[in-house]
């Protein structure tokens, strides 16, 4: 099992909206390492930190899980979407999805300031300088240490490998 982090800016999909779809493929990343990580890492039953970004304060806000993986985008196809690309075709996409279902909404939400505090994140990916990507890893002891701050009641790496 991999750990992941994945950025969504909540006014547009938040940890709410996971929770009340349930499921939803992770469409209009249109960085190539994202992408790639995607395609080529991913797979069912990862779990996911859902960060909210664009947004004050940003922060971790919940969980979810890899439900499927090597999805062609559809927005990709779609003329009319922010993410059309003209260059992709139905034969051979460009730009490859996963789908991510929801697990919980953490107990405490916890701000980047707060993860900057946590000696014990020292490395992560997300807090390094210059760091944008919307899809990132992160690494076992970083995903548990986080899970255990905001009071991941689904009982942080131990439990969730048991129901994967």
């Amino acid at each position: 099992m991999q750990y992941w982090l994945m950025k969504s800016e909540p006014h547009v999909y938040s940890i709410a909206d996971l929770a009340r779809d349930g499921k939803i493929g992770w469409e209009g990343v249109r960085n190539y390492q994202a992408r790639n990580t995607m395609r080529d890492l991913m797979q069912v039953g990862d779990l996911v930190l859902f960060y909210h970004s664009s947004t004050e304060p940003p922060g971790v806000a919940g969980l979810a899980r890899i439900s499927k993986t090597g999805l062609p985008d559809p927005s990709q196809f779609d003329a009319q979407s922010d993410y059309y690309d003209p260059k992709s075709a139905p034969e051979t996409p460009r730009w490859i999805m996963v789908e991510i279902e929801y697990v919980e909404t953490f107990q405490q939400y916890l701000s980047l300031a707060e993860l900057k505090n946590l000696p014990e994140l020292a490395g992560m990916v997300l807090l390094q300088r210059g760091s944008r990507l919307s899809v990132q890893p992160v690494s076992p002891e970083h995903f548990e240490r986080i899970c255990k701050k905001a009071g991941c009641s689904a009982g942080c790496i131990s439990m969730q490998e048991k129901k994967v």
